[in-house]
């Protein structure tokens, strides 16, 4: 299906400071993130960012870019304004692929794409999660779905609650169960990526500090995408650029 990837990419980051132009393997990371989004056949990929460097490294490697306003909110809101200007459709699908995912599956941002429809105005993925500890984490996102595969709720608590259970143990993971760890990849219609800054924040998203809760609060639908395979960790940390730069130097 026709779908075109846009890239937020923001300068300034906490822990590691100018991670988008991080080194790895003689290419900055947002570009490795736009050549593995290259591949996954989208008609287009283009990093969204706010800073004029980001720009230049861009350019540098023949990747499209796109400088936006320096105040957005988030991401998503970034990525709304490259989309409007580059006169995308409302019918066009997007897919917001965060600039700190060097490794990210390509077979897995056109899955996501392929669940954007009339009625389903917004995609994401998440994979099943076997590691207790994962379970009871409240750094790893939980997603349960209905019957069509459609988001029910986010949460950072362990859901759905195995009652019998985790009555019986706490200490490993209840034969049966097999909770979903979300996946931090979104596509949209684009007609709705454009009206989603304009929804109003609600109280789910702001307990549970979930930026996704606003979407099913205001009652639209989220596909999920569910993969067998838990996708390589992203780049947060000193540590985590150690590691993807170790897999582009093998």
């Amino acid at each position: 299906m026709s779908f075109t990837v846009i890239i937020p990419a923001r300068l300034a980051s906490t822990r590691l400071p100018n991670k988008p132009l991080a080194d790895i393997g003689g290419k900055p990371m947002v570009v490795r993130v736009a050549e593995r989004a290259a591949r996954s056949g989208a008609d287009q990929v283009i990093v969204a960012t706010d800073h004029a460097d980001i720009v230049a490294a861009c350019h540098e490697h023949g990747i499209a870019v796109q400088l936006t306003r320096a105040d957005h909110p988030s991401g998503t809101d970034r990525i709304a304004e490259v989309a409007a200007a580059i006169g995308l459709g409302p019918r066009a699908v997007v897919v917001n692929v965060q600039g700190d995912e060097p490794l990210i599956d390509p077979a897995l941002i056109a899955a996501t794409a392929a669940l954007i429809s009339a009625d389903v105005p917004m995609a994401t993925a998440a994979h099943p999660i076997s590691d207790r500890q994962d379970a009871f984490n409240p750094n790893v996102v939980k997603v349960v779905l209905d019957k069509s595969s459609r988001a029910l709720y986010f949460s950072r608590a362990s859901i759905p609650w195995h009652r019998d259970g985790f009555a019986q143990s706490r200490e490993v993971m209840p034969d049966g169960y097999q909770p979903l760890r979300h996946i931090g990849l979104y596509a949209f219609a684009n007609g709705f990526l454009q009206s989603y800054p304009l929804l109003a924040a609600c109280p789910l998203e702001q307990v549970e500090a979930l930026e996704q809760l606003r979407v099913l609060w205001h009652g639209y639908p989220i596909a999920v995408h569910v993969t067998d395979e838990a996708p390589a960790a992203g780049v947060d940390t000193a540590e985590d650029l150690a590691r993807v730069r170790q897999f582009f130097a093998g």
